[in-house]
């Protein structure tokens, strides 16, 4: 069997290229097999090569013991396991991880048949036993870089949804603030319009408190609906005005159809839309205009954010929806608003984009499906 594979060790390693390349969404590529197939094939020669000469030491070191060695890696087990890493790193399963092993066995035996070359037993217990170890180490390698890599998305996938929670609540806690400070200086009852951004600010907070509670127990609630939206623009608006006066701006809003609607999950639209303007007011220009608008176009409904931050740096637009970025000097947010505002519009099958408006600023576009409340 040495003399055999070492004869027609270009032909083996052709046939297994061919054999997964054959497989579905696998291509065969240098890079994959370099831990793989040919090294494989040379470990699996100088194991038999030691077996000659009576060297079990030397044949336990290249390819390892029957049953594998949980304590130490042999030189087939350590190459294997680059093998088993790379193959992750490439976006394979692992069941693409054995076949590779398996094309090589295959192929010796197609290529013996073939060739009428016969192999005595002691070799086919050779090399079953280099195969069970090279798939043993590099499924096991495969699985906890998996797992790994799993765990660490989880952990990320947690902390951005913590992050979700902290920045909505900071955000409703920041307007009732300035809704009881905006009370207070105009010695104004709770029953007016102030009064209202102050109690919808304390609702959203125990709808986001609530929706983190039932998350815990049984997963996220559907909370999906028709509404309208001339009074979303509206709740946002008598929001937004309490911003406006505080960063010094003029907050510009246009009429809505009354008959306009949208179906998703309200409260996180209204949050979505809520970031976007608190974003603008952050980077607009001193003593500029903000303007919000909505209005129907073919079969969506799109509510837009305009802004004079004097336009976007280049690349920056294809950067800024990513969770925990800033680009500002401003540290004093998570780098969330933007991400979650995009990740509120997507569940209810709608699209965030932005429009640099180079010298002005940007208009940030909201678009949803279009319904009607008649």
């Amino acid at each position: 069997m040495r003399n055999f594979l070492t004869n027609n060790r270009e032909e083996l390693v052709s046939r297994c290229k061919s054999k997964v390349a054959l497989r579905p969404r696998r291509a065969a590529t240098e890079h994959q097999l370099a831990n793989g197939i040919p090294l494989f094939l040379e470990q699996l020669i100088r194991t038999l090569a030691a077996e000659e000469d009576d060297k079990p030491a030397e044949s336990v070191r290249i390819s390892g013991p029957s049953g594998g060695d949980s304590l130490a890696l042999s030189e087939m087990g350590m190459t294997a396991t680059a093998h088993g890493k790379e193959l992750l790193k490439l976006g394979y399963t692992v069941d693409q991880v054995v076949h590779d092993y398996g094309d090589l066995c295959q192929a010796i035996t197609d290529l013996a048949f073939e060739r009428n070359a016969p192999f005595a037993i002691g070799e086919f217990r050779t090399l079953n036993r280099c195969l069970d170890n090279a798939i043993a180490d590099a499924v096991t390698e495969f699985s906890f870089q998996r797992d790994t890599q799993i765990a660490r998305q989880q952990s990320l996938d947690a902390t951005e949804r913590f992050g979700f929670l902290v920045h909505e609540l900071r955000n409703a806690l920041g307007t009732a603030t300035l809704a009881i400070h905006a009370l207070e200086l105009g010695n104004m009852t709770v029953g007016g319009a102030t009064g209202s951004v102050l109690k919808r600010s304390l609702s959203s907070m125990a709808t986001l408190i609530s929706g983190a509670l039932a998350e815990v127990r049984s997963g996220a609630p559907e909370l999906r609906q028709t509404f309208s939206v001339a009074l979303l623009i509206k709740d946002a608006e008598t929001a937004a005005q309490l911003v406006a006066s505080a960063a010094g701006c003029a907050f510009e809003v246009s009429p809505v159809d009354s008959l306009l609607a949208i179906r998703g999950n309200r409260e996180l639209l209204l949050a979505a839309l809520a970031n976007l303007l608190q974003n603008a007011f952050k980077f607009t220009h001193p003593h500029t205009d903000i303007a919000l608008k909505a209005y129907e176009l073919g079969e969506h409904v799109l509510i837009e954010v305009e802004d004079h931050c004097g336009g976007l740096p280049p690349g920056i637009a294809a950067k800024m929806f990513a969770p925990f970025n800033q680009h500002s000097h401003d540290r004093s947010g998570l780098g969330l608003g933007l991400s979650i505002a995009r990740q509120s519009v997507e569940a209810d099958f709608g699209t965030l984009t932005v429009r640099d408006v180079p010298g002005t600023g940007c208009v940030f576009t909201i678009s949803l499906p279009r319904h009607s409340l008649q």
